[in-house]
């Protein structure tokens, strides 16, 4: 069964698509078939056509059209026959549905839904917690000067509790998606892996961490496909802050 490694973070800047190149290069090395889905692909995945369309139009998803997507992908996911995929700030959709307007109840309802939709894939989450304030000091640097003040601005023009007007409500909300993301996970049984500290942690060291928690779960998949040529060779060297949904 294809593993679904999911790698969300507490804010940007805390390392994702990082540890996402380093893992597809580790799994592939392994001999595994690795698809990595960059965050900005949301919008060009055939199976998203439908959201991404809706998304452009009304600048909303409803939620069923984001279960069917998700039912399509696994569809298409289960047809490759690849081993592992990499999804890079997708699924859970939390900060998609906060931003909509959604409450945790309803989230919770999705989460049920979701988890369904997954069930011929083993979703684990790799969770990258830490401050959040010096990580998107972090992002700003990458990004550039005027970045931070969009981000703030995007955050600002949505409907999230509590709202956001500057760095230091950002974060107040951000603690809040934190904690409505490790939820939901937990109470549907997804697979978790939270990396403490990450913020403060070098890439190298994170990914090693995310190695060890990763490790027992794909090693029947790598003593199996040991000397298999990977069918799909992840991609790299594109980068965004957060999905382009929101």
């Amino acid at each position: 069964m294809t593993v679904l490694i999911t790698v969300w973070g507490a804010s940007p800047g805390m390392g994702k698509s990082t540890l996402c190149d380093g893992l597809s290069q580790w799994l592939a090395a392994a001999g595994l078939r690795v698809d990595h889905f960059h965050e900005e692909e949301i919008l060009s995945r055939p199976q998203f056509a439908a959201a991404a369309e809706e998304f452009k139009a009304t600048g909303r998803v409803q939620l069923q059209t984001l279960i069917a997507a998700t039912a399509n992908f696994v569809d298409a996911v289960v047809a490759s026959g690849d081993d592992v995929v990499i999804a890079d700030a997708l699924m859970p959709f939390v900060p998609t549905l906060l931003a909509m307007g959604h409450g945790e109840e309803t989230i919770d309802a999705f989460m049920t839904d979701l988890t369904e939709a997954l069930v011929r894939v083993r979703p684990v989450m790799v969770f990258l917690d830490g401050n959040a304030e010096p990580a998107l000091s972090r992002a700003a640097t990458r990004e550039g000067e005027h970045w931070l003040d969009w981000y703030v601005e995007k955050l600002a023009s949505y409907k999230v509790s509590p709202p956001v007007a500057d760095v230091a409500s950002a974060v107040k909300y951000l603690l809040r998606e934190r904690a409505v993301t490790l939820g939901a996970v937990r109470r549907k049984g997804w697979g978790l892996i939270v990396i403490e500290r990450a913020d403060e942690r070098p890439p190298d060291e994170v990914l090693r961490v995310a190695q060890r928690g990763l490790r027992p779960r794909l090693q029947q998949h790598a003593t199996s496909s040991r000397t298999a040529t990977p069918a799909h060779r992840p991609r790299f060297g594109r980068r965004r802050v957060r999905s382009p949904w929101w």
